[in-house]
């Protein structure tokens, strides 16, 4: 770099990636602008802690990550009004789209952020209309008893929803904290050279992978929606993080080995569920429907590239140049405060309609009807030939996960065989998709899967899960 002054950052055009001209040196100013917020946002999404159960444990006992602490308190603070602000935000929602729809005023068209959220398709907006009828008919108990009952509109809605409202509410307040000072870029750079080479993704997905599996399988979904929207993933990219390293949380996987009561066997299960999640990720998205959805942008970023590493440059040393560049663009406190507000509106009433909508319809089919029981006859074939122990009772659980996760859980806890609810266990977590939450999530976001194709991928998990699982707890019990 000799003849030159020194600069801040690299800067790398989309085009080529000229690094002779510039200079590798960092100020601590600019480091510090990178590190702080980063460093702040890795350990509210990621760090393990150990809390469980609303109090501080030892490791031994189980962990969760910060962002999930601070739900519970909010919860545990506003438990008796959340199911109404739930409530609330869904009619707000439908009122505006209807007003919208039927009105077309122009300071909401002319208002891209607005017009975005409100002046949505048809389809969306007979969505948002069932979901306000189903949570207003659950909150009120109006009439329909089937639909307001505990197991389906009293699970969504008392249980789920609120859990989402303030998920939303921190992750949209915080998640950019993740995405605006480089961190991404940083571990993007790191991750390239296992993440692109073996499933064909960005580094930076490595940091959704771990969100999920550390807290929640609905802040990877987020951030991947929000990585789709800011040009970093191709539709194709968001599709399969978002249907294969959204992944259940580890704290979750402990809810439920206990509820089928082999608490005692929560280290083999994460243990397998990995194993099952890997392997899917190798194998689902080289299959329809993934593997024909458009490797396009939604939007156009020139920072795109960025995991190309120039000759010459460590995987460090690029990274960290990478990072401090982005941090460099970072917005301003106003800025970053209005984009949280915007991202928190933007899931509130984009995402909570749909999954009242969706989850509800799901569970009254699982619940009141024998749908499930007839779609899971086809597998009891393969249970035996797997050696599975009461494959016809565990026939009925496969299914019915595509509606909730831990129904599967639920209706198999009775069955005797600890193999065969140990099976019914890491199968319901390693299929991922359930439209009572992350499903649900996931159409009520850009990344673009249907609810067949949703059906398609929850089919090959299962069915690629199934024999791994079966094998590994041959080999436990």
């Amino acid at each position: 770099m000799e003849g030159k002054n020194n600069m801040d950052i690299i800067k790398a055009s989309a085009s080529e990636q000229d690094v002779s001209s510039t200079s590798t040196k960092i100020n601590i100013k600019q480091f510090l602008k990178f590190f702080i917020p980063s460093m702040i946002g890795l350990i509210v999404f990621v760090y393990p802690i150990p809390y469980v159960d609303g109090k501080f444990v030892s490791y031994s006992e189980g962990f969760t990550i910060p962002i999930a602490v601070l739900k519970d308190y909010i919860q545990g603070y506003m438990s008796d009004f959340l199911p109404l602000l739930v409530v609330t935000s869904i009619m707000i929602t439908v009122v505006g789209s209807l007003y919208t729809k039927i009105m077309q005023p122009s300071l909401i068209l002319n208002n891209q952020f607005l017009n975005n959220l409100l002046n949505v398709k048809t389809s969306w907006l007979i969505l948002r209309m069932l979901g306000a009828f189903f949570a207003v008919v659950t909150y009120f108990k109006l009439g329909f008893e089937f639909i307001y009952s505990d197991s389906i509109g009293g699970l969504l809605l008392y249980e789920l929803m609120p859990i989402l409202f303030v998920v939303f509410f921190l992750a949209g307040l915080l998640l950019p904290l993740l995405l605006d000072f480089g961190l991404l870029e940083f571990v993007g750079v790191l991750c390239t050279k296992v993440m692109r080479p073996l499933f064909g993704l960005p580094g930076r997905s490595s940091v959704d992978c771990l969100a999920s599996w550390l807290g929640d399988g609905t802040i990877g979904v987020l951030l991947t929606d929000k990585q789709l929207q800011s040009g970093f993933y191709t539709k194709r990219e968001a599709a399969v993080i978002a249907t294969s390293f959204s992944a259940v949380s580890v704290t979750f996987c402990l809810v439920v080995i206990s509820q089928v009561k082999l608490e005692s066997y929560f280290i083999n299960m994460v243990g397998v569920v990995a194993l099952c999640g890997i392997v899917c990720a190798l194998i689902v998205p080289k299959l329809f429907p993934l593997s024909k959805i458009e490797d396009t942008y939604i939007t156009k970023n020139d920072e795109v590239d960025c995991e190309a590493i120039p000759e010459g440059r460590t995987l460090f040393n690029y990274g960290l140049h990478k990072a401090v560049q982005r941090a460099e663009k970072s917005p301003s406190f106003f800025t970053f405060l209005n984009d949280g507000l915007k991202n928190i509106l933007d899931m509130w009433i984009g995402i909570l309609p749909i999954v009242m909508a969706i989850g509800t319809l799901g569970l009254i089919v699982a619940e009141k009807t024998p749908v499930f029981d007839y779609l899971g006859m086809p597998f009891i074939p393969f249970l035996e030939l797997l050696n599975i122990p009461f494959a016809a009772e565990m026939s009925k659980t496969i299914m019915v996960g595509f509606a909730d996760m831990f129904l599967p859980a639920i209706i198999g806890s009775s069955i005797e065989s600890e193999l065969t609810r140990f099976v019914i266990a890491c199968l319901s977590v390693s299929q991922l998709i359930y439209m009572s939450e992350v499903g649900g999530l996931i159409l009520g976001t850009k990344i673009p899967v249907s609810f067949f194709q949703l059906l398609i991928i929850f089919l090959l998990r299962t069915v690629i899960s199934l024999p791994i699982i079966a094998l590994c707890a041959h080999m436990i019990f």
